[in-house]
């Protein structure tokens, strides 16, 4: 009576961890969206791997989301299968989610130096790609900023050397002079690759701390999974 009493609270343990999975799952579906909003231009600019972040981040979550639903059906029918496949699914992810946090670290530097060369490259293309153009203008005035490093960055840009300006997305002040003969009282002084970067260690502890949240759960959500698929195999009767 003791072991289907235990067996028991580990059934109703799984449910509840796997509804903290399904909100984790929207966590994710929340953050990925975010992301991709925050930064979608700076997204364009930095070049085709780096707009595919948001996307993956997305993607796991609607993947835990509905894995979520699979432990549900799995302890409810008490299927040994379901279960299994549930904790092997969970597993699989919670690999994928540390090798992705190792890269991350490894890859620090390489971010930074993606980000600078996609910068330098759109102010290279200026008014002649206009998706990168729009891109490269918004992001400008998302962040208060102006050109890679600093505003002076411009001035090595054919069509505005020889006139001694910047693109009006620069400027600080709505006045058609703002961006000839520039200067910090009249465009942002601050470069972009600086001040994305200080967005993204703005807002790396919240994104640290969720990303922790998930793996502690799929931790517990892996151990019960797997007390349950012992007792479903041993035999047990489980209410």
């Amino acid at each position: 009576m003791a072991v289907e009493g235990g067996m028991k609270c580990v059934k109703f343990l799984v449910f509840f961890f796997n509804f903290i999975f399904w909100v984790c799952g929207v966590a994710l579906i929340a953050i990925g969206i975010y992301v991709q909003v925050a930064l979608g231009k700076a997204l364009v600019v930095s070049g085709g791997s780096s707009a595919g972040t948001p996307v993956a981040i997305l993607v796991l979550g609607v993947i835990i989301f509905f894995i979520s639903f699979f432990g549900c059906c799995g302890a409810w029918k008490e299927s040994y299968c379901m279960v299994t496949t549930f904790a092997v699914l969970l597993s699989i992810i919670f690999l994928v989610e540390i090798a992705a946090a190792i890269a991350g670290y490894v890859f620090k530097d390489k971010v930074r130096s993606v980000l600078k060369e996609g910068l330098q490259e759109a102010m290279n293309k200026y008014e002649e790609d206009p998706t990168l153009t729009e891109a490269l203008d918004e992001l400008q005035r998302k962040f208060k900023c102006c050109g890679a490093n600093n505003y002076t960055d411009w001035a090595n840009i054919k069509q505005f050397q020889a006139n001694d300006t910047v693109p009006r997305s620069c400027c600080r002040i709505n006045t058609t002079t703002c961006n000839v003969h520039p200067s910090p009282e009249t465009v942002y002084e601050e470069g972009c690759q600086e001040s994305i970067e200080a967005w993204m260690k703005k807002n790396i502890l919240i994104v640290a701390a969720v990303a922790l949240g998930i793996a502690f759960f799929e931790i517990l959500g892996i151990i019960f999974a797997c007390c349950l698929m012992r007792g479903i195999r041993s035999g047990y009767e489980v209410m």
